[in-house]
């Protein structure tokens, strides 16, 4: 059974001290800084995420499930990622399952820390994972 993501203190603490880094400098690796509007306050929230590069596409994973940010993508059909001083906003389509599987097990293999939080292995098919696309929302940049 895939466990269940609740934000500790240690978890608070990190994502702020990582957001800093990406509001200021070019953090090394496939790491941005995700603005979206929120989808009841219509205020900019912020997280930092993984952008996710498959099969040429390039994508936005949950691998903690419906998290707030992944509510607000699914609600504003566009996003901001800010590396340093560089910002880009770009519009996000849901994938359906079988898009989503492949984008969910490369995340798993390339992000040990969220495997927890997956039913599938990542020695398991792309269907296993696309299984579990209702729980672990993938978006497609376009």
């Amino acid at each position: 059974m895939a466990r269940t993501y609740r934000t500790t203190l240690a978890r608070r603490i990190g994502n702020t001290v990582f957001t800093a880094a990406l509001r200021t400098v070019p953090v090394p690796g496939p790491y941005a800084l995700l603005t979206v509007r929120g989808r009841v306050s219509g205020q900019p929230r912020s997280t930092p995420v993984r952008v996710m590069e498959h099969d040429g596409q390039r994508y936005l994973v949950a691998p903690y499930g419906e998290v707030e940010w992944a509510l607000n993508a699914r609600a504003a059909g566009e996003v901001s990622l800010r590396r340093g001083p560089r910002s880009h906003t770009h519009a996000v389509v849901e994938c359906a399952p079988d898009e989503a599987g492949p984008v969910l097990r490369a995340y798993a293999k390339a992000e040990p820390i969220t495997r927890p939080y997956f039913d599938a292995a990542p020695s398991e098919p792309p269907e296993a994972f696309a299984a579990e696309a209702a729980r672990h929302p993938v978006f497609r940049l376009v």
